[in-house]
């Protein structure tokens, strides 16, 4: 089954591909493997911000992770023609702001991880970080970046 049979049966529905905001691309092909740039927490097409622990739920926080994991899939796809070139998640980066005590960093970035099991399967389980960070970008809630291996030009 291709990967866009597979979100169509998901009923996942990938946004528009973000122009980057500052002096950077979205995604580097290099070698084999695609580099994709930090994407920050948008869900049905609204910012998600402010800081878990203080204002925004867990629930929230890991629903701005899977806005994260939709928008690295439509970089993606904007990068290599079709997400059927994936052949592995190697790595995600999660990035959660957040108070000093919290500490479910991990539970927030699952939103990020959970997609890319439910649309790669196997080929979506990744190594992966999730750290507690004062605060991100335009003051959104989560930001996550991912290492992903492709398959030929």
């Amino acid at each position: 089954m291709s990967i866009e049979a597979r979100l169509e049966e998901l009923g996942i529905v990938l946004p528009e591909a973000a122009a980057p905001v500052a002096s950077y691309v979205p995604v580097v092909v290099h070698g084999g493997m695609a580099f994709v740039s930090g994407q920050i927490s948008f869900v049905d097409g609204e910012l998600v911000k402010g800081r878990l622990g203080e204002d925004v739920s867990l629930d929230d926080g890991m629903a701005a992770a899977r806005g994260c994991g939709l928008m690295i899939l439509a970089q993606l796809k904007a990068a290599l023609g079709s997400l059927d070139r994936v052949e592995r998640v190697i790595k995600l980066g999660g990035f959660v702001s957040s108070t000093p005590d919290f500490t479910d960093q991990p539970k927030v970035v699952n939103g990020a991880s959970d997609l890319m099991l439910e649309v790669f399967g196997e080929a979506g389980k990744h190594s992966r970080a999730a750290v507690g960070v004062p605060s991100l970008p335009l003051g959104v809630a989560v930001e996550v970046d991912a290492i992903v291996a492709v398959s030929g030009e």
